[in-house]
């Protein structure tokens, strides 16, 4: 019998190369399968087949390298576990596809925890995220290049997608976001250079305003904002980027204020722009629609995150519609347990990239989808989480000058004839 341990020390171990592999095979499962239209058609059918065995050769890779199941406490993790419930009681009756994403949910969760036993509050699994995601945009620019018809579709409104994997412009934004973020926290930790910055944040940023997505760059903003106060009062690079940042945001708000609200309007109208593109029709419908108790406890079932054939794009809403009120209350309580736990630690660099991706999570869960299914978004948190744990204690040395434990000296030998 396999004896599961929670093992505090586990912190001190040197994780292995294949650590960071798990979790860039945890992000390809979470690409999704759905989005533009390609270069080369690639078989949606394929596209899962690639995305779910990268998910189940995450969880036997985590497994390889922690035979001794050695976890640690992680209150994220834990509270993602309590999520299986009311996501498997909605989906016994909602059929196999909601089975499917249950068990995926399950195997998500259970990667996570045997990855858990290397969080220890250092930005390690940071520079596996921002290698990852670069990778991603790296593709995205390939395409761009190879293609910029495909590229940049007139079905999405011109806006930068996917053309060699099918990502959404949500998707695009979603990661150059998140990888500018973090990476601006790792210069100002000085935990990475100017050059090595700057070859993240520069491509990224001309990604990011190419799919014009608004979600993706307030939750930078602000998310940001937040880190980067969070470092202010012990950092001086953070408090002199901090001025720098506020001066170049009004010198630009005055002067290309024209432009940037032309960019953040998409050339929409007023009324579309006030309803949200039509969200809050899909949004009035589904909380409009008539219930069972069971329904609006334990919800649907966990599905494709639409309603009517039209996508939620609400976070909240997709969780009560597939996991019920009780779905939406173990979401709430991880949030807030990420939250609290990163206002009660002190400032430092894992802090302050823990605020910047709850903060980011936590803004696009309006117009996003993705807290109660693995997702980009739970990784993000995942990763918050590691940020957030505890550093394991060293062992005490002890004290010089002062006497060895009766138990610690060493027995000598007495001969047979000093006996005698």
């Amino acid at each position: 019998m396999v004896e599961v341990r929670t093992d505090i020390e586990a912190g001190t171990d040197r994780a292995p190369r294949a650590v960071g592999i798990a979790w860039a095979l945890l992000a390809l499962n979470v690409l999704g399968s759905a989005g533009a239209k390609t270069i080369v058609p690639i078989p949606r059918s394929l596209i899962q087949m690639v995305t779910m065995g990268a998910l189940v050769g995450a969880f036997t890779l985590a497994l390889t390298v922690n035979r001794e199941l050695r976890i640690r406490p992680s209150a994220f993790v834990f509270l993602l576990t309590l999520l299986l419930v009311p996501s498997l009681i909605s989906s016994v009756d909602a059929g196999a596809g909601a089975l499917f994403r249950c068990a995926r949910l399950a195997l998500f969760v259970g990667t996570l925890w045997l990855l858990s036993r290397w969080w220890d509050g250092s930005p390690r699994f940071v520079h596996h995220h921002i290698r990852w995601y670069s990778a991603v945009l790296v593709l995205v620019a390939v395409g761009l290049v190879v293609s910029p018809g495909t590229a940049m579709p007139e079905y999405y409104g011109g806006r930068l997608v996917g053309a060699l994997w099918p990502l959404t412009p949500p998707q695009i934004g979603q990661y150059s976001a998140v990888i500018i973020g973090l990476s601006v926290l790792l210069l100002l930790g000085r935990r990475t250079t100017l050059a090595g910055a700057a070859v993240v944040i520069v491509p990224s940023f001309v990604l990011l305003a190419m799919t014009h997505t608004r979600t993706a760059t307030l939750g930078m903003i602000i998310g940001l904002v937040l880190a980067i106060g969070s470092l202010v009062l012990t950092s001086a690079a953070a408090r002199k980027f901090f001025a720098w940042a506020v001066l170049c945001a009004t010198v630009a708000a005055v002067v290309f204020g024209s432009a940037l609200r032309a960019w953040f309007l998409r050339g929409q109208s007023q009324e579309n722009f006030s309803n949200l593109t039509g969200r809050a029709k899909v949004w009035d419908s589904l909380l409009s629609a008539p219930r069972t108790t069971g329904d609006a406890v334990f919800g649907l079932g966990l599905g494709d995150k639409s309603w009517d054939g039209l996508p939620i794009d609400n976070s909240w809403l997709a969780v009560y519609n597939e996991q019920g009120l009780l779905g939406v209350a173990v979401v709430a309580a991880f949030l807030l347990a990420l939250g609290g736990i990163a206002l009660l630690r002190p400032p430092s660099l894992s802090r302050a990239c823990a605020i910047f991706l709850i903060s980011y999570c936590a803004i696009s869960s309006y117009t996003e989808v993705g807290l109660g299914d693995a997702s980009a978004y739970l990784l993000h948190l995942a990763l918050a989480a590691s940020l957030l744990a505890a550093p394991a204690a060293a062992a005490p040395l002890p004290a010089a000058g002062l006497p060895r434990q009766r138990s610690d000296i060493p027995r000598r030998r007495v001969p047979r004839w000093a006996r005698r």
